[in-house]
């Protein structure tokens, strides 16, 4: 009778034993997958974020050129080309803010960035040169905003 009680003994402990490695590895599994996510997400964050601020960057110097091409005599470039080219970056720009906004937990991130790019749109609209300098100044210091508020959501 003792030895069977000792077989069962061992054998649930062999079961419990077993059943406590599969907890745990599963647990171990588990975590190494939630991190692997939030890394996967964060990277993607990253790219979004980046990818954004250069479009904007690009799509406000294409504007500030359009706005001299314009203003200018004689004009430094073909007008209509650069014009062409600032409805690319403006669209390139876009598409990163929808990037953005897909993202992003944050609806204030989102909008911010959102805002920003209206705001460099308006650049072209810019009546006399102290105006354009000044919207320059404005957009410039908002991109560094927004680059410095993404980073907290990284």
């Amino acid at each position: 009778m003792e030895t069977i009680i000792a077989s069962a003994i061992a054998v649930l402990g062999t079961l419990l034993g077993s059943g406590l490695t599969l907890a745990f590895q599963q647990h171990t599994t588990d975590k190494g997958h939630q991190f692997t996510r939030r890394e996967k997400l964060r990277q993607e964050r990253l790219d979004a974020y980046s990818a954004y601020a250069g479009a904007l960057i690009n799509y406000r110097r294409c504007l500030v050129h359009l706005w001299f091409c314009e203003h200018e005599q004689p004009p430094p470039e073909n007008p209509d080309a650069v014009r062409i080219r600032a409805y690319d970056l403006r669209s390139n720009a876009q598409e990163a803010l929808f990037r953005v906004q897909m993202l992003t937990d944050d609806e204030t991130l989102a909008q911010t960035a959102e805002t920003v790019l209206t705001d460099i749109t308006a650049l072209s609209k810019s009546g006399t040169g102290t105006d354009l300098d000044q919207r320059r100044v404005t957009t410039r210091d908002d991109v560094s905003r927004l680059v410095k508020a993404s980073k907290h959501h990284l």
